[in-house]
């Protein structure tokens, strides 16, 4: 097993880790929409799913994987209203690959966000831990 670190994503906020390669798969932890430094992006869901995404970005790269390796994500939202709006956003950045999915509303989110996602992924077989 092999931890995953990257400072192009926010710390993990909490005793956990940023991902986790494991048996040849790659588990992310939820991000949000906080930058690298530890601030929150917006107040809006657009411009917070857009950072999820670019953390979700970092954090796969740097277990050496890419959007094109995602099999399943799951997207966290505060509002089911907002499910069209993180859509468009989501799309952007898979294009026509299409992991499975999973989208519930919750209650709350981490420093009361509006998004969070987490996605598991194939690891790349060139990876070495």
């Amino acid at each position: 097993m092999k931890f995953i670190s990257t400072d192009n994503a926010p710390a993990a906020i909490g005793p956990y880790s940023q991902a986790v390669v494991a048996n040849g798969m790659i588990y992310t932890s939820g991000q949000i929409g906080m930058d690298e430094k530890g601030v929150i992006v917006a107040d809006d869901v657009v411009n917070q799913a857009h950072q999820v995404m670019k953390n979700l970005f970092y954090v796969l790269e740097a277990a050496n994987a890419h959007f094109n390796d995602v099999i399943k994500t799951t997207i966290f939202l505060a509002d089911m209203d907002d499910f069209a709006k993180v859509n468009e956003v989501y799309a952007h950045y898979f294009g026509t690959h299409k992991p499975v999915r999973s989208t519930v509303a919750v209650k709350t989110l981490p420093k009361n966000v509006l998004i969070e996602i987490d996605c598991i992924a194939l690891a790349n077989t060139d990876y070495h831990m």
